[in-house]
C-alpha cells in the first residue's frame, strides 16, 4: 500500500488546497470548513477520500474532479443542502456516505452523475421523504440506508431508476402508511427494515413484488390490523426467511394471517399480548425458531392444540404461552393443562352483530353508519372508526351498551355531517375488550356532486357552408360525461355526412359546411351517478332563395287545367309572388294557389290564360326571378257543352242507381213484412200443451210430437165469433159439442182448436173441425145405445162406435193442425203431410234470412 505524501495549505480563513494526493486520502477529524474549487485538480488518480468529522457546511460546484475515485465519505459534517450536480465528475464511484450532516434536503439531481454508484449511506439526517428527483440516475445501486431520518413519504415513482436494490433500510423513521404500490419496482430487493416507525396501515398486496425478500423486520409498529384483519397480508414473500413482528400490538393470530410464507424459518412475534391463536394458523408453517411470550391467552377450546403443538415443534423452551383467562386456569402454562380443561362456556371477546353499510351520498349531505357488537362476559367494550385504515380521533361518534339475556349489547354510531370528496372511503368499526378485538367488514363511503354547467351552448345563426361551433362543458363528481341530442333524438345528418367532429376531450362541439337540413334545437347532456343536467341551443341556418327544381313552359288544351310549378327552397323561407306579362296577375274564380303559392292552379284555361309568368321569391337574403310561359291551344275534346253533356250523363245515370236501390229495399221490405205475418200466423194456430191423449195406435207419434193433438182442457168454449158448438165433457175422454139449443151437438175430434180459448180467439174457417152430423151413422148409434143402456154402458158403448168409425175412415178428416186446411176431395198420407209442413217452415225461413240483410242495410 502506498502512503500519502501530500501538502496541505490552509489559507487565512481555514481554506484547504491539495498539491499531492496519492491512491488514497483521509483528511478526517480536521477543522476543514469548506472545499476550494478545483482543490483536487491535480491527483485524478485517487481512490479513496475520506473528509469525516469536519465542519464543511458547503459542497462548491467542481470541487470533486476525481474521476477514478471509488469512495467518497462525509461523516459528521454540517451540511444541510446538497445542491445538484455536485458529484456529477465522478463517473467511478461506487460508495457514498454521509452520515451525520443534518441533511434536510437533496436537490432534485443531486446524485446525478453517480451511474456507477452501488452503495449509499445517509443515516441519521434529516430526511423527510424519498422521492425519483435525487436518486436520478442511480441505475446500479444495491444498497440504500436511510435509517434515522424523518422520512414520513416515499413518493410512487421513488424508485424508478433503482431496480438494482437489494438492501433498504428505512427504520426508525415516520412511516405511517405504507401503500400497496410503495415497493413496486423492487423485485430484487432481499432485505427490508421498516423497523420501529409508526406503521399502522398497510396497504393490501403491499408486498406482493418483493418475491425474493429474505428478511423483513417490522418490529415495533403498529400493524395488529393487518394481522388480525388482513387475509393473506404478506402473499407474495414466497422467499421469505424471517419474520420479525416484535411488539406490534398484536392480540389475535388469525387463520389466514401468514399465508404464502412456505420457506419461513424465523418468526418472532415476542412482546405482543396475544390473547388467541387461530388452529390452522401454523399449520403450513415449518419454522425452525418462534418467538413466542405471551400471558394473555383465553384458554378455551379453540386453543387446545397449541401446548402440542408447541412439544413436537420443540418450541417449549423458547416459547412462553400463558392463560389469563378462565379463572381457574390463571396463571397456567398451554404445558401444563389437560386437553379436558379447554372449554368453551362462554364467548367474553367482543362479537360483531351488525356491520355498517356501504354508501353514496351527495356533496353536503350527512351520512350515519352504524356497527353492533356483543359479548357474555361484563368486559366494557370500546370502540374506534378507521378510515382506510388509520384511526379516526377526532370523528363524532355516539356509543350505547346495554345487557340483555346475560349478554352485553354494544352499538357505536358514526356520524359525518357535510361530507365532502375527501370523506370518501373504507370505514370500519373495531370493537374491543380485555378479550380481544373484532373488526368489521369495509363500507365504502362514496360522494357525488350533480353535475353543473362550466360552458353551455348558446343559439346560434350562420349562412350555408360555413361552420358552426357548439360549446358544452360540466364539472361534478364522478366527472359527467357530456352527450349531445338533435331534436331530442341522436339522428344527425351532418354525421351520416361526415361532417360533424366531436372530440371526447374537448368542449366544441363542430359541424362543418353546414346545410338547411342541420337546423334544429341542439342538447348538451352532462351526466354522472348524482344525476344529470340538460342544455339546449337552437341552430338557425340562413339561405339565399333558389329554385329547387328548373321552371318548364306549359302547354295545355282549351279547357282544362293548367298547374305552373315554382318549387323555392330558402332560410328563412322565401315568399313567393306571381305576375302575369310584367304586371300583377289579375284573379280570378278560376285561380287557385296551393303549397305556400308554390303552385298556381288555373281551372278551364282559355286563351287569355296564356303568356308569361313570373315567379318572384324572396327573404332576408335576398330575392330570386323565373319565368313560365303558358300556352292554351283550342280542342273539340274541350267543348263545354261536351262537358254539361258529360256532367248531365252522369247525374241521370247517378238517379238511375238510386231508384233501383230504393226499389229492391222496397221490395225486400214487402217480402219481410209478408213472411213476417205467416210465421205469425203460423204461431196464432200453433198451440202446445204438454199433456198429451191417448191416442188410438193407428194416429202417427209426428203429430203427438208436433203439438197438433193435445188434450182439450174442460170447460172451454169458443165464445167468439158466434160459435155454436161447445165442447162438453164426455165420460168417454173426448168432448161432445153442445148445440146451440143446450142439447147435445155433433160430435168432433178437435187435438187444440180450443186450448186456451180464453186467450186466442178463432174463427170456425181456421179450426176446421170435422162435424159428426146427426144424420151420421154414428150419432144414430149412439142415440139408441144411450136410451137402451145405462149411464155408465151408454159411456161405453159410444166409446167402442167412435173407434170403430174413426178405424173406417180417413184419419185426415178427424186431424186438425195449423196448417191451411185441405180440400175435402185431396187426401194425404201421413209421410206426405210430415213434407208439407218441413217444406212450408223452411221456405218461410230462407225469405227471411236472405232478405233480412236488405231490410238492415
Amino acid at each position: 500500500m502506498f502512503f500519502l505524501v501530500f501538502l496541505i495549505t490552509f489559507g487565512a480563513h481555514g481554506y484547504l488546497s491539495v498539491s499531492s494526493l496519492h491512491h488514497d486520502s483521509n483528511l478526517s477529524k480536521n477543522k476543514i470548513s469548506s472545499l476550494e474549487p478545483g482543490c483536487f485538480g491535480n491527483i485524478s488518480s485517487l481512490l479513496v477520500l475520506k473528509i469525516n468529522q469536519n465542519r464543511l457546511s458547503v459542497l462548491p460546484d467542481k470541487v470533486f474532479t476525481l474521476s477514478q475515485l471509488q469512495v467518497l465519505e462525509l461523516r459528521r459534517n454540517r451540511i444541510r443542502v446538497v445542491e445538484s450536480l455536485i458529484f456529477k465528475e465522478l463517473k467511478a464511484l461506487k460508495s457514498l456516505k454521509m452520515q451525520r450532516n443534518g441533511i434536510t434536503k437533496l436537490m432534485d439531481g443531486a446524485l446525478f452523475g453517480l451511474e456507477n454508484m452501488e452503495e449509499l449511506e445517509l443515516e441519521y439526517n434529516n430526511l423527510t421523504e424519498l422521492n425519483k428527483g435525487w436518486l436520478y440516475g442511480l441505475h446500479m445501486l444495491r444498497i440504500l440506508q436511510v435509517n434515522q431520518n424523518n422520512i414520513g413519504l416515499i413518493r410512487a415513482d421513488a424508485w424508478e431508476f433503482c431496480h438494482r436494490l437489494e438492501e433498504l433500510d428505512l427504520s426508525f423513521n415516520h412511516l405511517s402508511r405504507l401503500e400497496d404500490w410503495v415497493f413496486s419496482g423492487l423485485s430484487l430487493l432481499q432485505s427490508l427494515n421498516l423497523g420501529d416507525n409508526q406503521v399502522s396501515h398497510l396497504g393490501e398486496g403491499v408486498f406482493s413484488s418483493l418475491a425474493n425478500v429474505r428478511t423483513l423486520d417490522i418490529r415495533n409498529n403498529e400493524i395488529s390490523l393487518a394481522i388480525e384483519d388482513f387475509v393473506g397480508m404478506f402473499v407474495g414473500l414466497k422467499r421469505l426467511n424471517s419474520l420479525v413482528l416484535q411488539n406490534n400490538k398484536i392480540r389475535t393470530i388469525t387463520k389466514r394471517a401468514f399465508e404464502g410464507l412456505m420457506e419461513l424459518e424465523h418468526l418472532d412475534l415476542s412482546k405482543n399480548g396475544i390473547m388467541s391463536i387461530h388452529p390452522d394458523a401454523f399449520t403450513h408453517l415449518k419454522p425452525k425458531t418462534l418467538d413466542l411470550n405471551t400471558s394473555s391467552l383465553l384458554c378455551d377450546c379453540q386453543l387446545q392444540w397449541l401446548g402440542q403443538w408447541l412439544i413436537d415443534s420443540q418450541f417449549q423452551q423458547s416459547c412462553t404461552a400463558v392463560c389469563a383467562y378462565p379463572a381457574f386456569l390463571a396463571g397456567s402454562s398451554v404445558l401444563a393443562i389437560k386437553p379436558e380443561d379447554f372449554v368453551c362456556n362462554d364467548f367474553p371477546k367482543s362479537q360483531i352483530s351488525a356491520h355498517p353499510k356501504t354508501a353514496v351520498a351527495l356533496r353536503g349531505t350527512n351520512v350515519t353508519l352504524n356497527c353492533s357488537a356483543f359479548s357474555s362476559s361484563d368486559s366494557p367494550m370500546s370502540t374506534v372508526w378507521r378510515k382506510d385504515g388509520e384511526v379516526l380521533y377526532e370523528a363524532q361518534v355516539q356509543n350505547y351498551a346495554r345487557y340483555q339475556d346475560h349478554r352485553l349489547l354494544y352499538t357505536t354510531v358514526l356520524h359525518l355531517l357535510n361530507v365532502n370528496f375527501t370523506d370518501e372511503g373504507q370505514y370500519q368499526c373495531v370493537v374491543s375488550n380485555h378479550f380481544g378485538s373484532n373488526y368489521s367488514t369495509l363500507a365504502k363511503l362514496t360522494v357525488n356532486e350533480l353535475p353543473t354547467f362550466l360552458k353551455t351552448p348558446m343559439d346560434l345563426t350562420i349562412r350555408t357552408g360555413t361552420v358552426a361551433r357548439l360549446e358544452c362543458a360540466a364539472e361534478g363528481h364522478p366527472t359527467p360525461q357530456i352527450a349531445w341530442q338533435k331534436d331530442g333524438g341522436i339522428n344527425f345528418p351532418a354525421a351520416r355526412e361526415r361532417r360533424m367532429h366531436v372530440m371526447p376531450d374537448d368542449d366544441t362541439f363542430f359541424i362543418a359546411n353546414v346545410k338547411t337540413h342541420d337546423m334544429g334545437v341542439y342538447s348538451c347532456t352532462a351526466k354522472n351517478e348524482a344525476g344529470s343536467l340538460s342544455a339546449n341551443a337552437t341552430l338557425t341556418v340562413l339561405e339565399t332563395p333558389s329554385f329547387q327544381r328548373p321552371l318548364e313552359d306549359r302547354n295545355v288544351a282549351r279547357g282544362e287545367t293548367a298547374v305552373l310549378q315554382c318549387i323555392a327552397r330558402g332560410s328563412p323561407a322565401p315568399r313567393l309572388n306571381w305576375t302575369k306579362d310584367d304586371a300583377p296577375l289579375v284573379l280570378t274564380e278560376r285561380h287557385f294557389f296551393a303549397a305556400a303559392n308554390q303552385l298556381l292552379i288555373i281551372v278551364d284555361a282559355s286563351p287569355a290564360d296564356a303568356g308569361k309568368y313570373m315567379c318572384i321569391m324572396s327573404n332576408t337574403l335576398g330575392t330570386e326571378r323565373g319565368h313560365i310561359y303558358l300556352s292554351v291551344s283550342p280542342s273539340a275534346n274541350c267543348d263545354p257543352v261536351t262537358s254539361i253533356y258529360s256532367q248531365d250523363g252522369w247525374t241521370t245515370v247517378g238517379i238511375v242507381v238510386m231508384v233501383v236501390v230504393c226499389c229492391v229495399v222496397g221490395t225486400s221490405l214487402v217480402w219481410v213484412m209478408v213472411i213476417y205475418h205467416m210465421r205469425r200466423k203460423s204461431e196464432d194456430y200453433s198451440i202446445t200443451n204438454t199433456d198429451e191423449m191417448n191416442l188410438p195406435a193407428d194416429i202417427p207419434s209426428y203429430l203427438s210430437s208436433q203439438g197438433t193433438l193435445s188434450e182439450p182442457q174442460e170447460g172451454y168454449s169458443n165464445s167468439e165469433n158466434g160459435s155454436h158448438q161447445q165442447l162438453m165433457p164426455s165420460h168417454a175422454n173426448g168432448y161432445v159439442h153442445k148445440g146451440t139449443d143446450g142439447g147435445p151437438g155433433p160430435l168432433v175430434i178437435c187435438s187444440d182448436c180450443y186450448d186456451n180459448a180464453n186467450i186466442y180467439s178463432r174463427t170456425r174457417e181456421y179450426c176446421p173441425y170435422a162435424y159428426l152430423t146427426e144424420d151420421d151413422p154414428l150419432v144414430s148409434q149412439i142415440s139408441r145405445d144411450g136410451h137402451q143402456s145405462s149411464h155408465q154402458e151408454r159411456d161405453q158403448h159410444a166409446d167402442t162406435a167412435l173407434e170403430s168409425f174413426i178405424s173406417q175412415q180417413n184419419a185426415s178428416v178427424f186431424l186438425t193442425n195449423h196448417e191451411p186446411r185441405l180440400p175435402a176431395s185431396q187426401h194425404y198420407s201421413t209421410g206426405e203431410m210430415n213434407h208439407i209442413f218441413l217444406c212450408t217452415s223452411f221456405q218461410s225461413n230462407f225469405l227471411l234470412i236472405f232478405f233480412s240483410p236488405l231490410l238492415c242495410y
